[in-house]
């Protein structure tokens, strides 16, 4: 017996269609297995492809699981974002918070509706952050992204970040050497291998603009060379700068600000960060952000 499946591409992160990161979405995906959804993702072609599924986890309302074209991930933000505007629209939500099941555990998602839309709240999982990496794998970093250490911000150590998926945090000094990276791709998927961690978030932080943060983020180990607006590297990335002091919060209880990417690749997109803190720890992360449906269609399987 086959079934029709409700398929979205969401732009993610923006209100204007084209623009933002592209996220493939299925709504009703119980029934697929996990090869057709490895192959729907694949035909997609998107960074990412959300599929919502019935919890199996009694504390959840929903599961969702996310494929690159090439993987499964255990969590990430602009499909997390994508799949409850999706789920919103369709179902002409209102103002809800739904606890979202993923592989990397379970977390809350908040829909705010709005007179032109929705926007999605996500609260990220437990943060993680690392010492310095090794300097020689430092260097490798440095080196693999076409940098030299001169262009690098003293002020930010090279670390993993993570909220449920590992970054590596790069701070350069320069919007313009941030725009005119050409990384070389498989030196990054190879160090991949090596650490761990499939991306590297590398960002330009200006406290006296906004937005604050300026940031391209590469993952070719998992078959993406360039996501244009990054959840899970926004959202560590504000634990990784109050937890380093890279921006001033002492004595403050939370921490917000405003990022920029995906210009370099014609995809702009934006999203707010907010960081609450306890005693100058990073305690939990929250991303903000809007949506826009650039399409949607049914496919019988």
């Amino acid at each position: 017996m086959t079934k029709k499946y409700h398929v979205y591409q969401i732009d993610s992160f923006t209100k204007n269609i084209f623009s933002g990161n592209p996220a493939g979405v299925v709504t009703n995906a119980d029934g697929l297995t996990d090869q057709q959804m490895q192959q729907i993702a694949r035909e997609l072609n998107n960074s990412e492809t959300a599929f919502v599924l019935p919890a199996s986890d009694p504390l959840a309302d929903i599961q969702v699981r996310f494929f690159t074209p090439t993987t499964e991930v255990p969590i990430c933000g602009h499909a997390t974002i994508a799949a409850h505007y999706a789920l919103a629209t369709e179902n002409n939500w209102d103002t809800r918070k739904t606890i979202q099941q993923t592989k990397a555990g379970n977390v809350p998602v908040n829909v705010i509706k709005q007179d032109d839309g929705y926007k999605v709240i996500m609260t990220q999982g437990k943060i993680e952050i690392s010492q310095p990496l090794d300097l020689p794998i430092q260097y490798q970093i440095i080196d693999a992204l076409g940098l030299s250490v001169a262009q690098m911000n003293r002020f930010c150590p090279i670390e993993i970040a993570s909220t449920g998926h590992s970054k590596v945090m790069v701070g350069i000094n320069s919007l313009d050497d941030l725009n005119k990276l050409e990384p070389d791709l498989d030196k990054l998927s190879k160090i991949s291998q090596e650490i761990k961690c499939n991306g590297f978030y590398a960002f330009t932080v200006d406290p006296n603009e906004t937005p604050l943060i300026h940031g391209r983020m590469f993952a070719p180990a998992i078959g993406v060379n360039e996501d244009p607006v990054t959840g899970n590297a926004n959202g560590p990335l504000g634990a990784y700068l109050v937890q380093n002091q890279v921006v001033p919060v002492k004595n403050r209880r939370s921490f917000g600000f405003q990022i920029a990417q995906g210009e370099k690749i014609n995809r702009p997109g934006s999203m707010v960060v907010r960081v609450s803190i306890d005693n100058g720890r990073p305690t939990k992360v929250k991303i903000i952000g809007d949506a826009v449906i650039a399409f949607s269609t049914e496919i019988e399987l």
